[in-house]
């Protein structure tokens, strides 16, 4: 009896398309998904950033008023900005004066964030109290400060003045040479709880054993602070000068609360300045120029941070 030698006919080619096709409509669909999750946020972002950037970009070319029409202005305020505007400069140089408080307060919060990491008792009370200044309202710190401040009823002077450190109470928020530095102090105390949180966060994730191998290799702690400590919070230290950054571009309502930008211009920065001209003197023109200004030199610090801190300090790897 001879086998069957009948041989099966081969799979059309076409027999994995579906399979493929099936991968490609589910494909599309995520991606569908992920852009309506997306949605809402970028048309936020879209609505209250991307828009009013642009218009205010508009703007610093025109002439315009609400009540009229507007005309073409050129470089006309950028002229009156950089030529013939005092207030300006002066704003320009109390904002990054005002800046100090990034290495400041990154510097407090790397000494308390390597004591409260320590093995000592109570820590969990301390990471508490010293976090606690920072969920606090902006408004009421000012208030705080302020009344801190007070001549007469004021608590720094009052102990000042009983210690017999001073004979006479001080003005700090009236006097020209004390107010910036007093408003920088206040901003210095309010943050420095949050920067103690990421900077000890970052030296949790750092692995134990690479100081116990740089302790069998005989390193010192002073070594092991600057040559495995320091780099590794790298991002960590970039991420709260690029939030400290922020906030002295945007610490619109300390300044405002405390002092409202003076006396005499005193404690005036840039986004002070940006809404005096808006909404007390209603140049919302120049006010846009000045708002371009802001945020091409809030730009360029970023940039410029990154770039000191290796270029890469605030990249993320994302595992496969």
């Amino acid at each position: 009896m001879r086998a069957d030698t009948t041989l099966a006919a081969p799979a059309p080619a076409g027999a994995a398309r579906p399979r493929a096709g099936l991968f490609a409509r589910r494909r599309h669909r995520e991606l569908v998904l992920i852009w309506l999750l997306l949605a809402p946020a970028l048309l936020i972002f879209l609505t209250f950033r991307v828009i009013p950037l642009l218009w205010n970009l508009m703007l610093s070319f025109q002439f315009w008023s609400p009540m009229k029409a507007a005309e073409w202005a050129g470089l006309f305020h950028y002229e009156e900005m950089f030529v013939y505007d005092d207030v300006f400069w002066t704003a320009l140089q109390n904002t990054f004066v005002y800046m100090l408080t990034a290495p400041i307060a990154i510097l407090i919060a790397l000494a308390l964030a390597l004591l409260v990491d320590s093995k000592i008792r109570g820590r969990g009370v301390y990471r508490t109290i010293i976090f606690m200044s920072y969920p606090l309202m902006v408004v009421a710190v000012g208030i705080i400060w302020r009344w801190l401040y007070d001549e007469r009823v004021g608590l720094i002077n009052y102990t000042l003045r009983a210690a017999g450190i001073l004979d006479e109470p001080i003005a700090f928020l009236e006097t020209y040479a004390t107010a910036l530095p007093s408003v920088i102090a206040a901003a210095i105390w309010q943050i420095v709880g949050f920067f103690m949180i990421i900077l000890l966060t970052g030296l949790q994730s750092i692995p134990p054993n690479l100081y116990e191998a740089a302790s069998i290799d005989g390193a010192s702690r002073t070594s092991q602070f600057f040559r495995i400590t320091l780099p590794l919070l790298r991002p960590s230290i970039f991420l709260c000068f690029v939030i400290a950054i922020i906030a002295s571009f945007t610490s619109f309502d300390l300044i405002y609360v405390m002092t409202g930008g003076g006396p005499g211009h005193a404690t005036e920065l840039l986004i002070t300045y940006i809404y005096k001209s808006a909404f007390t003197l209603s140049q919302f023109d120049y006010a846009g120029a000045l708002t371009i200004v802001m945020f091409t030199l809030f730009v360029g610090l970023a940039l410029l941070a990154n770039l000191l801190a290796g270029g890469d300090a605030g990249k993320v790897d994302i595992a496969d």
